[in-house]
């Protein structure tokens, strides 16, 4: 039986098993699907703190698994199927197999809600990206017209926070107003940088021939009518999916699938803990989930010294 199993490799997941890793709890941590988490497809992280110059989103990970395998963290590629919480001690089915742990930190991250067609794919962090805040300032966008395609919050922010790069922002929404807080999408139509482009949608992103964006393809809604728009990036602000199915019966969540925290890390079932983006649907940034991997593996670590006492 395990002490500690990890759901995730993410910023979250592996930061948790830094820590207790470093406490001799020897975590084993489970991959999922995407080993490394979101981070792996982000071509150059410049806002994580340390490093000055910058640092490849997939190598940021590789070390961080480096440091939780150099303090006893096990890493296993495996996808965690099932769960069930109920049990004493918890059990887990991985690949068609039971685990037994004591307890259970979630790490299981969030990913991007896609446009859904084949060029997004092939060109992604080839000037298609989900994340302003990570990406905005690359020099491959700096100065250029590029494209928000959203209208809530996220959206808004994204718009807003690229004006300071762009040479220009088009909006791209499927309605004719915003779904934004009054307050946000003011401040974001005012923006004279900032051009809303309504009753619109994204039919496709070019150009897949120059490995490069170029522009995207757009639908008028309500009249049918196709138009180009030339551009140098398209950031896609339509929401995220948290990786959080297999909890829906067993876990407090939001109606949107993210898990509740009750107290610091913990969940609503004793033992259980929840870090990064599978319960944060605000900030969504690599430091602040390594922060709350942080927190699950000591509210981990204290919970596992109150029953062993």
């Amino acid at each position: 039986m395990e002490k500690v199993t990890i759901i995730g490799t993410g910023c979250a997941g592996l930061t948790a098993a830094v820590y207790t890793a470093r406490a001799q709890l020897e975590p084993v941590v489970y991959t999922g699907k995407m080993p490394g988490g979101l981070l792996t497809t982000t071509s150059i992280v410049e806002n994580y703190p340390g490093f000055p110059e910058g640092i490849d989103g997939y190598e940021l990970m590789i070390g961080m698994q480096k440091q939780a395998e150099r303090f006893g963290a096990r890493i296993e590629f495996g996808v965690v199927e099932a769960v069930d919480l109920t049990s004493n001690p918890i059990q887990l089915t991985v690949d068609g197999e039971t685990v037994e742990t004591q307890t259970l930190i979630i790490a299981s991250g969030a990913g991007h809600r896609r446009l859904g067609f084949e060029n997004e794919t092939k060109l992604e962090t080839k000037g298609v990206t989900y994340c302003a805040t990570c990406d905005g300032a690359l020099p491959m966008f700096r100065d250029q017209p590029l494209v928000v395609v959203g209208g809530g919050d996220t959206a808004c922010e994204e718009a807003t926070y690229l004006t300071r790069f762009a040479s220009k922002v088009y909006l791209i929404h499927r309605r004719d107003t915003l779904r934004a807080s009054k307050i946000m999408a003011q401040r974001t139509l005012d923006h004279p940088k900032i051009e809303p482009v309504w009753d619109s949608v994204v039919t496709d992103i070019k150009d897949v021939e120059k490995d490069e964006v170029t522009g995207v393809r757009l639908k008028n809604v309500k009249t049918g009518e196709g138009s180009d728009l030339d551009c140098a990036g398209v950031f896609i602000a339509i929401g995220h999916v948290p990786n959080t199915s297999i909890f829906k019966d067993s876990l407090k969540m939001t109606d949107s699938g993210y898990i509740i925290p009750e107290k610091g890390s913990h969940t609503s079932v004793p033992g259980v803990f929840v870090a990064g983006d599978c319960s944060d649907h605000v900030y969504r940034q690599a430091v602040t989930a390594a922060g709350m991997g942080c927190m699950a593996a000591i509210d981990c670590e204290r919970y596992l010294a109150e029953i062993d006492s």
